[in-house]
């Protein structure tokens, strides 16, 4: 239907079909590629992952947009005059693109209808697109103007009136949505552009309007806000909890830096020294610890573990099983039995853990190691150029058995010795799969020369550094190393 604002206005000079040709294979192409797109983006995780949900959202709005692109320019090509059997001889044939498949085709006309209003006449027509759009029946008849709000939906009836009020009266082209109720009760969304049509005194002789049913596109832009809207929600929450994380952790581990010197103000007789090192991934905030704490009897408290998980949850109950193990240390209980605490402890905490832990009292009187393991790596003790793992004393995982029992062995030190406490997560996973904890320690035994060559404690942390600072590590590691004192 011609759309001019009077009715003599004359048509602009039509495209060249090869240009329309040309974009339809393109669009037709973009739709390929889009479609290979989409197909990565389905994934088993898609309804738990906001990023996914997200990129999916996007991909079926272009998939609305660019079908909606083809439909409208296969409406172009079918306007367009037919080539002369001498022209399409002489053209070379373009590459033929892929055609749509037979559910696609049309799908666009069926979405757009026309109507015209004559107002000296008071007759209708509607195209039969506009027909099934809002549901009727031909043989219904169409909808005169003051009939047509009774199909849409009461809170965009006022938006209609005023459209089409502008349009009569002031001469307003019309470009308006609103929602229509079908007789099947179904709601579709409306997109209408229109004009007056004026006669030769400059009156309105009557409207014409094209409308669309946006009702899959609309709802494929809401999908993408709220997935927007949703992943933008999830990363302010991630973002939180990290920063959350980060401050836990910070509180809770030793706030010394570089050597610290046990006892206070007398002869050294233990000096110690540690480090965090974060995983690969900076915003993986495990529940790994290391601890030194000087005891009220003149023993020292040593102790190195992990929780498994990650953010605050971890750090939180990191925060717990360390302060659980300082103050019962300090009541004076042993390695051994002070793991069955903290096991108890996990075991009927608001939110269950598993972790694993080893913890050793030095008595510096004695030169004397008490320690307990919780499926935890065994301290490695170097002496004279060499090192070996200590014997480990039984012991489960914390939190993985109710009632565990924890026994614990006794090590004889010599001044010069040097203990090498650390976690699981030092090497990769990824590259050595389930040796990886071994892996790690034999990694440490073998920097024995160079620990041997070292002043103190805080040298050897330096070296450990250096071999492992650099590894893209799935999870956090820490370290502590202390050397016995002459």
């Amino acid at each position: 239907m011609p759309s001019p604002l009077f009715a003599d206005h004359s048509a602009d000079r039509p495209p060249e079909r090869e240009t329309v040709e040309a974009l339809i294979t393109q669009a037709r192409r973009l739709r390929g590629g889009l479609d290979a797109v989409r197909e990565s983006t389905v994934d088993t995780s898609l309804a738990t992952d906001p990023q996914l949900r997200w990129q999916r959202a996007l991909c079926d709005l272009a998939v609305h947009h660019l079908d909606d692109l083809g439909g409208h320019l296969d409406q172009l090509r079918e306007g367009l005059p037919t080539e002369s059997a001498d022209d399409l001889a002489e053209a070379e044939p373009p590459a033929a693109p892929p055609e749509p498949e037979p559910h696609e085709r049309g799908s666009l006309l069926r979405r757009v209808g026309s109507a015209e209003w004559n107002l000296l006449t008071d007759e209708v027509s509607w195209s039969d697109e506009l027909f099934a759009m809002f549901g009727r029946a031909p043989s219904d008849g169409p909808l005169t103007l003051d009939e047509l709000p009774s199909l849409v939906h009461p809170e965009d009836q006022d938006g209609l009136a005023t459209m089409v009020t502008d349009c009569l009266v002031d001469g307003r082209p019309i470009d308006g949505e609103f929602r229509i109720v079908r007789p099947d009760e179904t709601l579709r969304t409306v997109h209408m552009v229109g004009e007056p049509v004026l006669d030769a005194d400059g009156s309105t002789a009557c409207m014409w309007a094209v409308l669309r049913d946006v009702s899959e596109l609309r709802r494929s832009q809401q999908a993408v806000r709220e997935t927007r809207d949703s992943l933008h929600r999830e990363r302010q929450i991630a973002q939180t909890e990290h920063r959350l994380a980060v401050e836990l952790q910070e509180a809770v581990l030793p706030p010394w830096r570089g050597s610290l010197r046990f006892p206070h103000g007398g002869p050294v007789a233990l000096d110690l020294a540690g480090r965090y090192l974060p995983s690969g991934t900076r915003d993986l905030i495990g529940g790994g610890w290391y601890d030194a704490l000087q005891l009220p009897d003149g023993t020292t408290l040593m102790s190195v573990g992990d929780l498994t998980g990650h953010g605050v949850t971890a750090t939180s109950g990191m925060a717990m099983v360390l302060g659980a193990l300082r103050g019962m240390a300090v009541a004076g209980h042993r390695p051994g039995p002070l793991m069955g605490f903290v096991n108890q402890l996990l075991d009927t905490a608001a939110q269950p853990a598993l972790g694993s832990a080893v913890c050793g009292r030095f008595d510096p009187a004695a030169r004397t190691l008490e320690w307990a393991q919780a499926g935890h790596p065994a301290p490695l003790l170097f002496r004279g150029g060499t090192g070996r793992a200590l014997d480990p004393p039984e012991g489960v995982l914390l939190g993985a058995t109710s009632g565990a029992s924890y026994t614990q062995h006794t090590e004889q030190l010599e001044p010069g010795d040097l203990l090498v406490l650390h976690t699981d997560g030092l090497v990769p996973r990824r590259a050595q799969g389930m040796g990886a904890p071994h892996e790690g320690a034999e990694r440490l035994l073998a920097l024995a020369p160079r620990f041997a060559g070292t002043r103190s404690a805080q040298d050897c942390v330096r070296i450990v550094v250096e071999e492992f600072g650099t590894a893209e590590r799935e999870d956090d590691a820490c370290v502590l190393i202390a050397r016995v004192g002459d």
